[in-house]
């Protein structure tokens, strides 16, 4: 188990990119062939503001990951954080983590994106894609994703969790974040299945409907515990789902100036109940 994780811990830059487009690309092309919705679109130009997008979270993640490097250095030499108040094995410490992590780090932060006002606005830019497929998933307004990565930090010190924990968790979460968004259809039973415990296509193209109450519903990213839990799961009839988000479906979701603007908007009202 060590030397799996020594692997993450030292994986190159390149590698995890390289891992960020292969995934994507993997899944772009399965959804040309097992399409949930076949989508009328330009695939290539509804990507290119996604893929923009995609540049700026990067950026954003590896000047992220040099500020925070002395955090880990500090929580090793500290001893601070719940992993350090019980002996278990490693692969339960790492468990327990990737759940924390998926808790605070995604459902978590992905409830206030939605409850707090401000913090809505810029999730608006995620919602705001009317033709949802793998390339949704980069898609995020680069003060959204910050304070993505403070809460995943904020886990990250409450577990006290070394930087391979870390690593590993960022890993699952590009695969699962890739594979939720993917305009991909699985048998029903599959995907309805595995909605138990893993978040599904189907079961995120519901968070992505027009309306609430479906918007503000299926949180997760990978478990789909979390949402079991507290009350904001739903699984319903795909062909109902209708992409985009009420309240800014007048504007451009294929213009990258149009999206960055929409936090700052005056035309984009609050969210209609």
């Amino acid at each position: 188990m060590e030397e799996f994780l020594a692997f993450f811990e030292n994986m190159p830059i390149w590698m995890k990119a390289g891992w960020i487009f292969v995934v994507m690309a993997f899944f772009w092309i399965l959804e040309g062939y097992y399409n949930l919705f076949s989508l009328s679109y330009k695939k290539w130009r509804h990507a290119k503001v996604n893929l923009v997008l995609l540049l700026f979270v990067m950026v954003i993640n590896a000047i992220f990951g040099i500020a925070t490097a002395g955090v880990f250095i500090w929580l090793e030499d500290s001893q601070f954080g719940l992993l350090h108040l019980f002996e278990a094995p490693i692969w339960v410490e790492l468990l327990i983590s990737i759940m924390v992590l998926d808790l605070i780090a995604q459902y978590g932060v992905h409830y206030f994106l939605h409850k707090i006002p401000a913090m809505w606005r810029l999730h608006i830019v995620h919602h705001s894609d009317k033709n949802v497929d793998v390339t949704t998933g980069t898609r995020h307004h680069p003060i959204d994703f910050i304070i993505r990565e403070i809460f995943a930090l904020a886990a990250v010190v409450i577990m006290g969790m070394p930087i391979a924990f870390y690593f590993f968790y960022r890993i699952l979460s590009v695969l699962f974040t890739y594979f939720t968004h993917a305009n991909l259809k699985l048998p029903l039973w599959l995907d309805r299945g595995l909605s138990y415990v893993i978040v599904t296509p189907n079961m995120h193209k519901f968070h992505h409907h027009f309306e609430l109450p479906w918007t503000d519903s299926n949180y997760g990213n990978m478990l789909s515990i979390w949402d079991r839990i507290f009350g904001t799961f739903i699984y319903g009839n795909t062909s109902e789902i209708q992409y985009g988000v009420d309240l800014a479906d007048h504007t451009d979701d294929e213009s990258l100036a149009v999206q960055l603007g929409i936090p700052f908007n005056r035309n984009v009202k609050s969210k209609s109940r």
